[in-house]
């Protein structure tokens, strides 16, 4: 491989499979379901390549079935963190001076391996630990992390191909360096794709990785290792390790071969990391690389122009497709006066058919949230609407945990523009809608731009196309990924790649090759082909 330039094979997205009636992959995943869900696991660390045991573990139970055992994991100590660190940094020897076709090779073997064999256990066992129905796991744990690994092969061999112009005399070519040092990954519940991806991305470029999974997602963050493993993923590479967060990120930042953070998940944590790598900077070999995508409080707004229905199933999905636990999905909406009420009334008509249980059912458009937190917190938003004067439930507002967590789809309508739904981030299937006079259009883009701390999606429905640029300027500074006519959410890769600005991260766009040469320090070589003799110069002639 060494003596040719190889060509990676073109991406594709991968196709959506529908999960239809009497389909073959709606029989599947229903028989996959049954058997993961029927088990009792354990699941060590992964350091080194072996796997770790501790004597301390925590158990797994699906959010929408609480009192039903999936098993145990083994959290870590700081020894392990260590451990991790050290096993990551033996590794980065060889896989960083392994040619860039062969680290491809075994990404574009893991996503055959999740086209293939493992589709339906990964998809299976995030519709278990993380309640999501067959449709949500099939775009994210299946095709999106499919195509983050394809795409970013496609991605990396272009940022190698990109080199500096020679002159005459002279050769200029770039090296694109891993990281001095390990990477940090640490993921969320709510996609094994970002899951899967924050290790990957990093990897691919040459970087071994400490990763930290959510404890919620430790079902699905086995299957990970096991296809990366299977894909002939060297030993040391990725270092899965589970334990408390605070522990582990401190143990990480205070080593000073910490190289970069590649996160995802809460605005807050991701300020307190950014504050201690600050506070650490005289420990680091080198300044760490700090990529981060965190929260959104993500809007619609709908001019007098747009469509009923269209607006109306924007919100219902945008709002509520997995228990609006995406850090895109509607949380905020605007809509003009004149055609509200149709709007709402569509709205509720439409949720009204909604039905909440087990992602086993596939009948269901909605289950659990994630955890006993995220439904106390989203129950007590519910109960203080129902008791302030600017704010009503127009439909939902109830919920109910005794089997699993399930908090109804619900709409609240304020007066308020700042009311407090209208701000802060909730993280569930609760959206609240402001009512605007219709003339005052241009006054309400300056309030959906100044209303949220986050940057991160958004969305403008009309058919008017000069509303339609009047909005994309006014709203420019709001969204890093902005929608047209669609809801603010199902960003695909190599398509739109995402992430946003503000308190929604660092907007390094998953998905992309920006993201990519984040994970890469260049090395300019410039080779003289024949080297002065005389230190003379043209100009010294007398």
């Amino acid at each position: 491989m060494s003596n040719s330039f190889l060509k990676s094979p073109q991406p594709i997205n991968e196709p959506v499979k529908s999960y239809g009636s009497n389909t073959p992959e709606r029989a599947a995943i229903k028989a996959t379901y049954d058997a993961l869900y029927s088990e009792k696991i354990h699941i060590a660390m992964k350091i080194g390549g072996a796997e770790v045991n501790s004597s301390e573990t925590n158990t797994m139970h699906p959010p929408h079935d609480h009192k039903h055992s999936m098993g145990t994991y083994s959290l870590a100590s700081e020894q392990h963190v260590e451990q991790a660190i050290a096993a990551a940094l033996e590794a980065r020897t060889t896989w960083a001076a392994m040619p860039f076709a062969a680290r491809a090779a075994v990404f574009l073997k893991a996503a055959d391996l999740i086209s293939g064999p493992y589709r339906y256990k990964i998809n299976a066992a995030t519709m278990i630990a993380q309640s999501k129905t067959a449709h949500q796991a099939e775009i994210d744990a299946a095709c999106e992390f499919i195509d983050f690994l394809r795409f970013n092969v496609s991605f990396a061999e272009k940022i190698y191909q990109d080199q500096p112009v020679s002159s005459s005399g002279v050769w200029n070519h770039v090296h694109y360096r891993p990281l001095e040092g390990f990477i940090y990954a640490v993921s969320p519940f709510n996609f094994t794709a970002i899951a899967g991806n924050l290790c990957a991305a990093p990897a691919l470029m040459g970087n071994t990785i400490v990763w930290k999974p959510s404890d919620h997602q430790m079902f699905s963050a086995k299957i990970i290792m096991d296809v990366f493993e299977e894909a002939g993923l060297p030993k040391g590479v990725i270092n899965m390790i589970n334990g408390d967060p605070e522990m582990v990120t401190n143990t990480v930042l205070k080593n000073p071969d910490f190289a970069g953070i590649h996160f995802t998940g809460s605005t807050s944590i991701f300020k307190n990391i950014w504050q201690k790598i600050g506070n650490n900077i005289n420990l680091y070999k080198t300044y760490p690389r700090i990529v981060g995508e965190t929260g959104g409080k993500d809007y619609i707004v709908a001019h007098n122009t747009a469509n009923v229905e269209e607006v109306a199933t924007a919100i219902v999905r945008g709002a509520f497709e997995f228990q609006g636990q995406k850090c895109s999905a509607t949380s905020r909406v605007y809509l003009p006066k004149s055609t509200s009420k149709a709007i709402l009334d569509r709205i509720v008509s439409d949720i009204n058919t909604i039905t909440l249980g087990s992602p086993r059912d596939l009948t269901n458009f909605m289950t659990a949230v994630i955890h006993k937190g995220a439904f106390d917190r989203l129950a007590a938003a519910i109960d203080q609407a129902k008791k302030d004067s600017d704010v009503e439930v127009l439909v939902g507002g109830t919920y109910d945990d005794s089997k699993g967590y399930f908090i109804e789809p619900t709409v609240l309508v304020t007066t308020n523009p700042n009311y407090d739904t209208m701000e802060r981030e909730l993280f569930g299937p609760i959206v609240t809608v402001y009512i605007y006079e219709d003339e005052q259009w241009s006054e309400t883009l300056k309030l959906v731009d100044a209303t949220s701390e986050y940057a991160l999606t958004g969305a403008i429905l009309a058919k008017d196309r000069l509303v339609i640029e009047e909005a994309r300027l006014a709203l420019e500074n709001s969204a890093g990924n902005f929608y047209i006519n669609d809801k603010p959410s199902g960003a695909v890769v190599g398509q739109q790649p995402f992430g946003g600005a503000r308190a929604s991260g660092t907007n390094d766009k998953a998905g992309s090759s920006q993201n990519l040469l984040r994970w890469v320090s260049p090395q300019l070589v410039k080779e003289t082909l024949d080297p002065p003799t005389d230190y003379r110069y043209p100009y010294m002639e007398a």
